[in-house]
C-alpha cells in the first residue's frame, strides 16, 4: 500500500492494545532517523538522528526530526534505543535530551560512548543502560531483544520489540558481510528464530535495495588502500565519516603496513577514534600515531592524514583545505582519498571540493576511479534473504529515498509478502498494528527543524528562500523621503545593491519612475490615503519590474519609505 503524495488525516485516538508506529524521519531521505512506538499509553523512541543540509540550504548546520509530535508527551517515552553511533541515529539525540535529560538511552557500549562525548559538549549527563546482542529487556510496555547486525561501524544491534499488539523487528542499518573486520556477523540464526517466533511488522533498511547482489566485504578495501599508499609519493589524506571505525581501521593497518605514521585530523575524528581504542574497538599499533602539531617533524612520504569531510561539509576538515583556509596547505604530489560513497543530494558538493583539490594538484582517490570504499547497507540480494528468513506478515521499509522505498518494497513481495501488507510512505505517516494487521492511519506534521547556529527551530522555510534569493540574485534597498502635505518626494529614491553585476548607475533610468509612481499615489489622497506600507509596496512593484525586465533578476528588494514636513525640512 503505498500513501506517496497522499493527503491523509490525522490518526484516530490510538485504542487499548494498538501499537502505533510513527516514523518522525528517515523515510524519503537518508538520514535523521527516527521512529516512534506508542502502546498503552506509553512512547518508545528508536534513534534519533541528524540529516545533513544541502545546497539549497544555506546557513543550516544540521536538520532534526520533528518533535513536535512528542514534545507535550516526554514523560510517557519509556526508553530510547540507539541502533548505533552513526550521526544519521544518534546526532539528534541532545537536542531532544535538552527537553527532558533523564530520557533512558539503550545502545550498545560503543554507541554509548559515542553518545556522552557528544553530549558532554552540550553539558547533558545521560542515564544510559548498556545492552549487548541476546539480551532481553522490559522497557514498560514493550519488550526488547537486541541482536547483532554487521554495519560499517562496531556494536550495531537491531531489536525485536513484543507487544500485546504484535512483535516488531527493526534492523536499524545493517548488511550481511561474510568477512567483517571484526568477525561479528548479522546473527541470522537470531533472525530465524525470531522468524519462526513471528514478525508481524518487519522495518528494514532501505538504502541499497536498489542494488542488486550483495554488498562487497570491508576487507576489500584493505588491499586497495596498500596499493594507493604504496604509490603515493607524497602526503596522504583520507576522508571518511568520524565515526567509521571499520574504515579507521584499514588506513591504519595500510599505512602501518607502507610505513607511514597517521595522523587524526577534526575534533569529531580525534574523539571518536580516542574512544573507540580505549574501548578496544580500534587496533593501533604503537607507535603509528602522531600529534597534528608534530606533523612538520616528518617527511611528506611518510604522514597520512585521517580526516573529515568526505561528504563536501562546508565546515570539515577536508572542504577547509581544499578552499585553503586550514592550517594544513594541500601540494602538489599529495594524495586524497575519498574513502566513502556519495550520500543523496551531496554530488555537487563533492565534485566541488574534488575539482578544487586537484587545482591544487592533489591526486584524488575516489569511489569513481578505484575501489576504495563498500557500502554499510544490504543490498537486495541480502534483504531477499531476510524476508525469506523472517516470513514477516507486514513491512514497512525504513531508511532511504522514495525510490529505496519502493524498491525494497518490491522486493518483499517478490518474496510472498501481500502488496496490500506493504505500507510505503514518508516520515509523518502513521500505521498501526493489531492482531497481526498492520495498516496506515493517517499522518502527523514532520517538518523539517534547523538548526543554525545556536538556534534550533527558529529558521523557516521563509527564511531559507530569502538566503537562496539573497545568494543566488542579490539584494537591492531603496529608501526614499516624502512629504505628504506638499505630496512630493523630497529626498530620494537613493537605491543601493548588492550581489549584482552592474553598477549602481544602472538605476538611474528607473529612479525617475519611483518618483512618479509615490506621487501620483500620494495625489489621490484623500480618496485613497495610503499607508507607508501600501507606498513600499509600490515602490517593490515598481523597481521589481524594471529589475525583472532590464536586469532579468529577481532580487531581494527592500524599500524604505521615510515621512517628513515641510516644517521638519525647515
Amino acid at each position: 500500500m503505498s500513501v506517496f503524495e497522499a493527503d491523509l488525516p490525522l490518526p484516530p485516538k490510538l485504542k487499548k492494545d494498538t501499537l502505533r508506529v510513527v516514523p518522525l524521519g528517515g523515510l524519503g531521505e537518508v538520514g535523521r532517523n527516527m521512529t516512534v512506538y506508542e502502546i498503552n499509553g506509553k512512547l518508545l523512541i528508536v534513534d534519533c538522528g541528524v540529516l545533513f543540509p544541502e545546497e539549497s540550504q544555506p546557513g543550516v548546520d544540521l536538520i532534526l526530526p520533528d518533535f513536535s509530535y512528542i514534545m507535550d508527551r516526554l514523560d510517557d517515552v519509556v526508553a530510547m534505543i540507539l541502533t548505533h553511533g552513526h550521526e544519521d541515529h544518534i546526532g539528534a539525540v541532545p537536542y531532544l535530551l535538552r527537553k527532558r535529560p533523564d530520557i533512558p538511552l539503550v545502545g550498545s557500549k560503543l554507541t554509548l560512548a559515542l553518545v556522552e562525548a557528544k553530549l558532554k559538549e552540550h553539558r547533558i549527563t545521560p542515564y544510559v543502560f548498556a545492552v549487548a546482542e541476546n539480551q532481553v529487556e522490559r522497557f514498560g510496555p514493550f519488550e526488547c531483544e537486541f541482536v547483532a547486525v554487521n554495519h560499517s561501524i562496531p556494536d550495531a544491534l537491531a531489536v525485536f520489540i513484543r507487544t500485546a499488539a504484535g512483535n516488531v523487528l527493526h534492523t536499524g542499518d545493517f548488511k550481511m558481510d561474510q568477512l567483517p573486520l571484526d568477525n561479528r556477523l548479522t546473527d541470522l540464526r537470531h533472525f530465524a528464530r525470531l522468524g519462526e517466533e513471528g514478525v508481524d511488522l518487519f522495518l528494514p533498511d532501505s538504502t541499497n535495495a536498489e542494488v542488486p547482489g550483495f554488498t562487497p566485504t570491508e576487507k576489500h578495501i584493505g588491499p586497495v588502500l596498500s596499493n594507493v599508499f604504496r604509490d603515493a609519493t607524497g602526503r596522504i589524506v583520507v576522508a571518511s565519516f568520524s565515526s567509521h571505525v571499520h574504515r579507521v581501521q584499514q588506513v591504519l593497518d595500510a599505512a602501518a603496513e607502507r610505513g607511514r605514521k597517521v595522523v587524526f585530523v577534526g575534533r569529531s575524528m580525534v574523539r571518536n577514534m580516542t574512544i573507540a581504542e580505549k574501548m578496544g574497538y580500534l587496533k593501533v599499533p604503537e607507535g603509528l600515531l602522531v600529534d597534528l602539531k608534530d606533523v612538520e617533524d616528518y617527511p611528506p612520504n611518510q604522514i597520512v592524514m585521517m580526516c573529515t569531510g568526505s561528504q563536501g561539509e562546508p565546515m570539515a576538515a577536508l572542504s577547509r583545505m581544499a578552499n585553503g583556509d586550514h592550517k594544513i596547505q594541500v601540494e602538489p604530489g599529495d594524495t586524497i582519498v575519498l574513502a566513502s560513497s556519495l550520500i543523496p543530494g551531496n554530488e555537487t558538493s563533492v565534485y566541488r571540493i574534488i575539482n578544487a583539490l586537484m587545482k591544487l594538484g592533489a591526486h584524488v582517490v575516489h569511489k569513481g576511479n578505484a575501489k576504495v570504499h563498500v557500502s554499510g547497507h544490504a543490498a537486495a540480494g541480502e534483504l531477499i534473504y531476510c524476508y525469506n528468513i523472517l516470513k514477516p506478515k507486514n513491512v514497512m521499509p525504513v531508511h532511504g529515498e522514495v525510490r529505496h522505498l519502493i524498491a525494497n518494497g518490491d522486493l518483499a513481495k517478490e518474496t510472498g509478502v501481500p502488496e496490500r501488507n506493504v505500507l510505503l510512505g514518508e516520515s509523518g505517516v502513521v500505521v498501526d498494528l493489531k492482531d497481526g494487521v498492520a495498516r496506515v492511519v493517517g499522518e502527523v506534521p514532520c517538518e523539517y527543524l534547523y538548526v543554525d547556529g545556536r538556534s534550533v527551530g527558529e529558521v523557516t522555510e521563509s527564511d531559507l528562500k530569502d538566503r537562496r534569493v539573497l545568494g543566488e540574485e542579490g539584494f537591492v534597498s531603496i529608501v526614499t523621503v516624502i512629504d505628504r502635505k506638499t505630496k512630493r518626494v523630497v529626498t530620494g529614491p537613493d537605491i543601493h545593491a548588492r550581489g549584482i553585476a552592474e553598477d549602481d548607475s544602472v538605476f538611474d533610468e528607473i529612479t525617475p519612475k519611483i518618483t512618479t509612481a509615490l506621487e501620483d499615489a500620494l495625489h489621490r489622497a484623500p480618496e485613497k490615503v495610503h499607508t507607508v506600507q501600501q507606498l513600499q509596496q509600490i515602490v517593490r512593484r515598481t523597481i521589481g519590474a524594471w529589475i525583472s525586465r532590464r536586469l532579468r533578476r529577481k532580487p531581494m528588494i527592500v524599500p524604505v519609505v521615510i515621512e517628513t514636513s515641510t516644517e521638519d525640512a525647515k
